[in-house]
């Protein structure tokens, strides 16, 4: 009894071998194709002297890189990615930080566009790269940016944020009509959040308000899953609460120069009163505090005030 038991049992583990061989071989064969997609794309990757000075060359295009992935198109996706981040980050880098992310106007980035065409037509619900394109090409090349988004609705037409990103680039470029009607198009779609519609009418009525601003990058911060995304929204938050303060601070200076007979303060000590009911934070100098805990800078030759040298706000709006 022993002994059949035995031979049954062998007998069992070799047909489960032989069963688990396929499976097996293909594993092996898809990791094989793997590499070889990697390796095939790294080797017609241009050198990295080439990137860093702008290649203007496209390294394949949408419809070769679909057919030379071997399948793989969520692999070959994501290789475009990685080098769409990567290409950007140097440009950034090679600026030392003085470019924000959603004014790249200064910076040649020539194959920025066609790296994310490449990525989305390999993965066509790539909802990253279009969010991504949405905000960092408009600098570059607007029509670009549209035609991108664009695509993105026609291929997920469920996703009501793509058409969302389609009026935030229609918003930035001062066309507020069509912002309001890609902002009505997302509230129409299922799913989408009470505050889209809301958005729509705020564009038809107050496109160009700081108001309007702030809604969108405050939406921008809570729904976007990009690093780079969440730190222009936390930068242009910053900028535009300074651009209020700096307004306050006008009112206060107006205000004392009506009540000294046009003679303006000698420092911010003469007006520390209406800095504290106005809630502004002070340093030992009393000297009001922007976003970034640095002191406004106070002009006395102009009764004025701007953002002090050391000052991370930004400037340009």
């Amino acid at each position: 009894m022993s002994q059949t038991t035995d031979r049954d049992r062998a007998s069992a583990s070799r047909g489960l071998r032989r069963r688990e061989l396929p499976l097996a071989a293909l594993l092996v064969a898809c990791l094989g194709a793997a590499v070889g997609v990697a390796r095939w794309m790294d080797a017609r990757r241009p050198p990295q002297t080439e990137i860093a000075q702008v290649s203007d060359e496209l390294y394949v295009t949408p419809q070769v890189a679909r057919r030379m992935s071997l399948g793989f198109n969520g692999l070959a996706a994501d290789w475009y990615w990685l080098r769409t981040l990567q290409y950007v980050g140097r440009k950034l880098a090679a600026h030392h930080g003085q470019v924000q992310i959603d004014d790249l106007s200064s910076v040649n980035l020539k194959i920025l566009a066609p790296l994310l065409e490449n990525a989305t037509t390999l993965d066509p619900q790539f909802l990253a790269a279009y969010e991504y394109g949405a905000v960092v090409l408009p600098a570059v090349d607007t029509d670009a940016a549209i035609r991108l988004v664009n695509k993105g609705i026609e291929a997920n037409p469920k996703a009501w944020r793509l058409r969302t990103n389609l009026g935030y680039i229609y918003w930035q470029q001062g066309r507020y009509r069509e912002a309001s009607e890609a902002y009505g198009a997302a509230s129409r779609v299922e799913g989408a959040p009470a505050w889209v519609a809301a958005m729509s009418a705020q564009m038809s009525t107050k496109g160009g308000s700081r108001e309007t601003a702030r809604a969108i990058y405050e939406t921008m911060l809570r729904t976007t899953e990009e690093a780079r995304t969440k730190e222009m929204a936390l930068n242009r938050l910053a900028q535009l609460r300074s651009l209020d303060e700096t307004d306050a601070l006008r009112r206060i200076l107006t205000a004392y120069r009506e009540r000294a007979g046009g003679r303006c303060p000698s420092d911010w000590r003469e007006i520390a009163p209406a800095l504290r009911a106005a809630r502004f934070a002070q340093d030992a100098s009393g000297a009001p505090l922007d976003p970034g805990d640095v002191p406004y800078h106070f002009l006395a030759d102009r009764c004025d005030v701007e953002l002090g040298a050391e000052s991370k706000v930004l400037r340009n709006y």
